[in-house]
């Protein structure tokens, strides 16, 4: 707790918060809550009991009440997914997003796959937008149409070398566009691929199906672009192979096709003109390796690269993460020139198209849609990673309360009655500091051991 290096440099207020909190009769159980929530940003507060009966019997055999917490109180984890706003919970979310995509790439029974999975046909698509307007950009190694060559955090990059006319209409109007034309193509998708495979439509769907795991990623200049992992299944989902005629090529080809297919027609407006919104030309198809085989496509490369952008949005284009009334409030959020112009667009849009919600969405600059999304049949699901994790902490509290497990004591029936109510939200800046310290030490634990596994294993390969 009192780390003195990273006290030396706080405000007086944020001291003497952190001081009067260190000096609190119920400092360790503080210290505990926020620890339990993995030392969450903006953890919700909550106030309540339970109690946990023998159903045959009466007796009590478990009571909680938040009227012994320090303050009256229980904090819980905010589950935000968005790193801006919550690293620890983000950390979770990232976690869980991995494991997902990864189940649907190596297999995994716990969660739906099996280990077959690995010999069915699928590859990493990246869809991007058209342009909208020449950016300061860095294409290999040539410089940009500015003639400059520029580094990797300069922060002209993908701002328009002409601002005065570049779309920027068009461009917020694709974001607000983009998950539908997600669903065009994949529709479109499944029309090539019984094409190529010479079957009817009906015929395709009953020898295979198409499984995809899929993340939004904004590129710099502000547009949505998507990543899928894109795979083919048996007619009974993962459990069974795909027939023959399901290859890496056909699926490549395809989504090709299919993406050059997609198109949605915006009808005009008030002054806006009518628009054709569709794919843009650079769509990149990728086949997954399933061990390397030198190719930095790989299961682990990707799940890593999924999980990592589900925690991130709009803000990593210079906007906020949150909801913006009007104009002004983006000079004095200091907004960057090219986000804000993204933003103002869609605010000057939104009585054009006013079933699009462009003004609510204005902060992620029209993009309304999910960040991470899979099909049915991919893998397990967030809510089940979810409920895993929230079954594992109940059982460890069971243990250590010393409650019957239900499982291994079928014959005693338990009723609990619980009743909480919101309390509120956040911490006081004292309490700040000390989750943003024990987030870094869960998180410096975690990279220890991640790297004492990897050094374990490549002493493994080496006998």
């Amino acid at each position: 707790m009192t780390d003195t290096a990273t006290m030396a440099g706080l405000d007086p207020a944020t001291l003497a918060d952190v001081l009067r909190v260190a000096g609190s009769p119920g400092f360790d159980r503080i210290q505990d809550q926020i620890r339990r929530t993995g030392g969450c940003s903006d953890p919700i507060h909550l106030q309540g009991a339970t109690v946990t009966r023998d159903k045959t019997t009466g007796r009590i055999l478990h009571a909680y009440s938040t009227d012994t917490e320090p303050g009256g109180r229980l904090r819980i984890a905010c589950g935000n997914r968005r790193a801006s706003r919550c690293p620890a919970c983000a950390w979770t979310y990232a976690g869980d997003t991995y494991h997902l995509i990864r189940a649907g790439l190596v297999g995994d029974p716990d969660k739906g796959t099996p280990h077959t999975i690995r010999e069915h046909p699928r590859v990493f698509a990246t869809l991007t937008a058209p342009s909208f307007g020449p950016v300061h950009n860095r294409p290999g190694t040539r410089p940009c149409c500015c003639g400059t060559h520029h580094p990797d955090d300069a922060p002209e990059l993908g701002t328009p070398l002409d601002p005065e006319n570049y779309d920027y209409a068009g461009a917020v109007l694709w974001n607000n566009h983009a998950s539908d034309l997600w669903r065009y193509f994949t529709i479109y998708l499944r029309r090539e691929i019984a094409a190529r495979a010479g079957r009817t439509q009906k015929e395709a769907r009953e020898q295979s199906r198409l499984s995809f795991g899929k993340v939004a990623e904004y590129q710099k200049r502000g547009a949505i672009h998507f990543h899928a992992v894109i795979r083919f299944d048996g007619p009974e989902g993962p459990d069974t192979p795909p027939p023959h005629w399901a290859t890496v090529a056909l699926l490549t080809d395809a989504i090709h096709a299919a993406a050059a297919r997609v198109r949605v027609d915006l009808p005009a407006s008030g002054d806006h003109p009518a628009r054709a919104l569709g794919w843009g030309d650079r769509i990149d198809v990728q086949p997954i390796k399933a061990f390397g085989d030198g190719s930095e496509i790989t299961e682990q490369a990707v799940a890593s690269y999924v999980a990592k952008y589900a925690t991130k949005a709009a803000e990593t284009t210079g906007t906020v993460d949150r909801r913006v009334g009007n104009k002004e409030a983006l000079v004095l959020l200091g907004v960057a020139d090219h986000p804000r112009r993204l933003i103002e667009a869609c605010m000057d849009l939104d009585d054009a198209y006013p079933d699009r919600k462009l003004r609510d969405w204005a902060h992620m600059l029209g993009f309304r849609g999910h960040f991470s999304t899979k099909s049915r049949r991919y893998s397990t699901t967030l809510g089940a990673l979810r409920q895993v994790r929230a079954d594992y902490r109940a059982a460890q509290q069971r243990a250590s309360l010393g409650l019957p497990d239900p499982d291994d004591h079928p014959e005693t029936t338990t009723l609990t009655l619980a009743h909480w109510t919101y309390a509120g939200h956040g911490h006081t800046p004292g309490e700040s500091w000390l989750a943003a310290n024990i987030h870094r030490d869960i998180t410096q634990n975690r990279e220890t051991a991640r790297e004492e596994i990897a050094d374990a294993t490549s002493l493994e390969g080496e006998w």
